[in-house]
């Protein structure tokens, strides 16, 4: 294991505090600067939305495709982690599916211009899309099984399907501003619904 510090010490608690606090502002502002300019904005456009140094974004992702690579992780965990805790605090199944759904649509809304950066012959991108399936397809599922479970949706639609089908109403998003894939997702969200539930 390698450290920062001199002859070989970890650094004291509070520096990697500090060190994963700086990471997780920097994440954040790089998804939000990616929703606006894409995944080529510039790091010092990053930086200042971050509030830190361009050396911070460096020490902590020394290219690009690592920013991108990270960026694209950081969203699907937290895509991911949500779901259980959605089951757990809405009032129904079902809002918790809705409610996954929209953070759902809002990650793919911050993948503006990954999808080029996947296709490129970067290997560090390689493994991110079966990654994204690993990490969200059990979540969709089980907010589907839970919600079929309660009576609230139609038995039968794959987590697979329902992600695609999100997926696919997304697209166009960014070239036309009449478009809001949302009204079309909440239409296929209330075609799932059992006829008796409200």
């Amino acid at each position: 294991m390698t450290t920062d510090s001199p002859a070989g010490k970890s650094p004291p608690p509070g520096k990697r505090a500090d060190a994963r606090r700086n990471r997780e502002t920097v994440l954040a502002a790089a998804a939000e600067v990616f929703v606006t300019s894409g995944v080529d904005a510039p790091i010092r456009q990053i930086a200042a939305r971050a509030g830190v140094g361009m050396a911070t974004i460096y020490r902590h992702f020394p290219t690009r495709a690592d920013l991108i690579t990270a960026v694209y992780r950081h969203q699907i965990e937290a895509c991911a982690e949500a779901g259980p805790n959605l089951l757990a605090s809405a009032d129904s199944p079902f809002d918790a599916l809705r409610e996954w759904i929209d953070l759902f649509v809002a990650f793919l809304v911050t993948k503006h211009g990954l999808a080029d950066a996947l296709q490129s012959d970067n290997d560090r991108f390689a493994a991110l899309h079966d990654y994204f399936l690993d990490r969200l397809l059990p979540v969709c599922a089980e907010l589907l099984e839970a919600a079929v479970e309660a009576g609230d949706i139609r038995p039968g639609t794959q987590p697979y399907e329902l992600m695609r089908g999100i997926g696919n109403l997304c697209i166009g998003r960014d070239n036309d501003p009449r478009y809001d894939p949302r009204r079309l997702i909440a239409l296929l969200l209330q075609g799932l619904r059992q006829p008796h539930a409200s």
